[in-house]
C-alpha cells in the first residue's frame, strides 16, 4: 500500500504549527520522477518533548565503536546507568584465544554520586584505573565521558597521561559527553578521530602476513554477524587484518594500515576512519552489504573484482554455488510463508537499507523506511555531501585533519584501475537508501513514538523491524516486532547462514499464535466519526 502526500499533511497536521513545519521537512514520500531531487534533513535536533529512538554520543562512542574492543577495558566515567546502558544490550559477541584477556563481558564504571559531581570525580577515576591494572592487566584502557564529567570539567585527558607514565600501556580517553550531538552519530565520529589519531598506524608492521590483506569496517559482531562474514571471507581466501570493532582487538587495531582494501559495512559509523585510512595510507574503500542472499554473493564479487585475481574469482564463485546449493531450498519453504507480507525498516546504522534486500527476497515489500541518526548522505548518496550545511552541532565535533603518511602511504591501485572500478563497484562511494525504495514508500529521519503508530494505522504493515525502545508499543498494536538492533535472543543475521536464521525467526513471528489474543487500537474505533449540529430556525 503506498501513502499519498495528503494522508501524510493529515499525520502532520495534528502537530502544532512549529512542530509540524519541522517534522514535515524529516518525511517524505518517495517519487522518482520528481521534477527536483528530494531532500531530506537528518542529522538536526529532535525536537524536545518527542518521544525519539535516538541515544546520545557516549552511546554512539563507547557504546558503539569503542566497546567491543575485547582486550581493553572500558571505563565509563559517569554514574552507573550510563555504563549499564551500553553493557551487553547490543549482543557484541567476542571469543578470545586467552580469555584472560577478553573484557566484554563485564562493565567498568566510577559509579560517580552526588559528591563526586560537587567535589571532583578524577581521584575516583584513577583509583578504578588502578584497580582494573591490579586485577585485569589489559592491553589498553579506554575512558569515555558521560554528560556530568563535562557539566563539572573533569580533564580525562590528564588522568589518562598519568596512568599511561604509571603503567606503560595506552590509556584513550574520549570526550564524548551524551549532549555533545544531536544522536550516537556523533559519539561515532568522536571515537573515529580518537582510534586514527592514537591507535591505528601505531603497530610495527610494515605489509600484510598474507596475500588479500582487508579490514572490516563497521561490523560489530552483534548476535555473530562478524563471525559469519569472517567465515564467508577467509572460505574465500582473504586475510582479515582486523575488524573494526566486533570481536575486534587493539593489538589488531594498531596495524590496520597494512591492509589492501577496507570493506565498509556500516557506513555512518565509520565512513571517517575509512576516508582518512585512504587519505593517510592509500587503502581505498569499498561500500559493502553482508545482510541477504543476494546483497552477499554482490559484494563477494565486488571484493574479487577488486584485487582482479581469477584464482580469486573463480573461488568466490564456488563459495557462492556452495552456499546457494545448501540454503536456497530451505529459504523459499520460509517464502511461502511470507510472500506478500510488507515491513517497517527503521533502524540506526545502515541497517534501515541493508535488511530491505533481505526482506524482499522472502517475498515481502518495505513500504516505510529510515534511520535514527543518519546524515543526508545515508539517504541521498554521497555526492550531497559538498551541499550539506553544517549546522553548529555538527561543528562541535571536529573533523580530524590528516595528511599521507610520508613511509608507509602507497597507492594500492593505478590512478586509471581506481577510476575503472569506480565505475563497476561502490569503490569509495555509497548510493544511499532512497534509489532503490520504491515510488510511494515513506521515507522517515528520526521516527517517533507517535508518527509510528499513525503511520502503522495507514500502511498496517505485517512486522515492523525497529529498535529497543519502541518494540512493546508495536507488539501491543497486535504487530509482530522484529528487533534488529541486538536482534533480542537471536542471529547472526549476516551472510548466508544470517539469511536463513532471519527467515526462520521472521516466519515465527508471523506464525506465533499470540497475535490472535490482541487487537490492534484501530480495529476499536469507529469506521466513521461525525457530529450531529443543530441550526437555529430548522425544524
Amino acid at each position: 500500500m503506498a501513502m499519498t502526500e495528503k494522508q501524510l499533511e493529515e499525520i502532520l497536521a495534528k502537530y502544532p504549527s512549529k512542530v509540524q513545519k519541522n517534522r514535515k521537512k524529516h518525511i517524505l514520500v518517495r517519487d522518482s520522477a520528481a521534477e527536483t531531487p528530494q531532500i531530506i534533513e537528518a542529522n538536526t535536533r529532535t525536537i524536545p518533548g518527542i518521544i525519539t529512538n535516538r541515544g546520545c554520543a557516549y552511546a554512539g562512542c563507547k557504546g558503539v565503536v569503542i566497546g567491543p574492543l575485547k582486550d581493553m577495558v572500558h571505563i565509563t566515567h559517569g554514574p552507573v546507568g550510563c555504563a549499564y546502558y551500553t553493557w551487553g544490550t547490543r549482543r557484541n559477541k567476542a571469543k578470545s584465544e586467552n580469555p584472560e584477556k577478553n573484557f566484554i563481558n563485564y562493565c567498568f564504571t566510577t559509579d560517580m554520586q552526588e559528591s563526586d559531581i560537587v567535589f571532583g570525580g578524577e581521584k575516583k577515576l584513577a583509583k578504578v584505573i588502578d584497580d582494573v591494572m591490579a586485577i585485569f592487566s589489559p592491553n589498553a584502557i579506554s575512558i569515555s565521558a558521560t554528560c556530568p564529567v563535562g557539566l563539572i570539567g573533569d580533564d580525562l585527558g590528564a588522568v589518562a597521561k598519568r596512568a599511561e607514565e604509571k603503567y606503560g600501556i595506552q590509556v584513550l580517553s574520549f570526550n564524548c559527553e551524551g549532549y555533545k550531538g544531536v544522536s550516537q552519530s556523533a559519539g561515532h565520529h568522536i571515537a573515529n578521530n580518537g582510534l586514527m589519531e592514537h591507535v591505528i598506524g601505531k603497530g610495527d608492521a610494515e605489509e600484510a602476513p598474507a596475500k588479500y590483506a582487508i579490514n572490516l569496517l563497521g561490523e560489530y559482531n552483534i548476535g555473530g554477524d562478524g563471525w559469519e562474514v569472517e567465515r564467508i571471507l577467509k572460505e574465500v581466501g582473504y586475510h582479515i587484518v582486523t575488524i573494526m570493532t566486533g570481536d575486534g582487538t587493539y593489538e589488531d587495531l594498531k596495524n590496520a594500515h597494512v591492509a589492501e582494501l577496507n570493506l565498509v559495512q556500516c557506513h555512518r559509523s565509520i565512513n571517517y576512519i575509512a576516508e582518512m585510512l585512504e587519505i593517510k595510507y592509500g587503502t581505498p574503500w569499498l561500500k559493502v552489504n553482508f545482510v541477504g542472499v543476494q546483497a552477499t554473493c554482490d559484494t563477494l564479487r565486488d571484493i574479487a573484482q577488486y584485487f582482479g585475481d581469477e584464482a580469486l574469482i573463480q573461488k568466490t564463485e564456488e563459495v557462492i554455488a556452495k552456499e546457494l546449493a545448501r540454503i536456497e531450498a530451505k529459504i523459499d519453504q520460509y517464502k511461502k510463508i511470507c510472500e506478500g507480507k510488507t515491513a517497517f525498516c527503521f533502524v540506526g546504522g545502515s541497517r534501515g537499507h541493508h535488511f530491505q534486500g533481505l526482506f524482499k527476497e522472502l517475498g515481502m515489500e518495505t513500504v516505510l523506511a529510515g534511520y535514527e541518526f543518519a546524515h543526508r548522505d545515508d539517504y541521498e548518496g554521497r555526492q550531497v555531501i559538498p551541499d550539506i550545511k553544517l549546522d553548529a552541532d555538527t561543528k562541535n565535533i571536529p573533523d580530524l585533519h590528516v595528511e599521507k603518511d610520508p613511509e608507509r602511504f602507497r597507492l594500492k591501485l593505478s590512478p586509471e584501475r581506481y577510476e575503472e572500478l569506480k565505475k563497476k563497484i561502490p569503490l569509495s562511494q555509497y548510493c544511499g537508501m532512497n534509489v532503490e525504495m520504491k515510488d510511494g514508500s515513506v521515507i522517515v529521519d528520526d521516527l517517533n513514538h507517535f508518527e509510528t503508530e499513525e503511520f502503522i494505522k495507514i500502511l498496517k504493515p505485517d512486522i515492523l523491524a525497529s529498535g529497543i525502545k519502541d518494540k512493546y508499543v508495536i507488539q501491543k498494536m497486535g504487530l509482530p516486532s522484529k528487533q534488529l538492533h541486538s536482534y533480542d535472543y537471536s542471529g547472526p543475521y549476516a551472510g548466508f547462514n544470517g539469511a536463513l536464521n532471519f527467515a526462520e525467526d521472521i516466519c515465527m513471528s508471523f506464525t506465533s499464535p499470540t497475535w490472535n489474543f490482541i487487537t490492534p487500537p484501530w480495529k476499536n474505533e469507529p469506521l466513521l466519526v461525525g457530529t450531529v449540529t443543530e441550526e437555529e430556525g430548522v425544524a
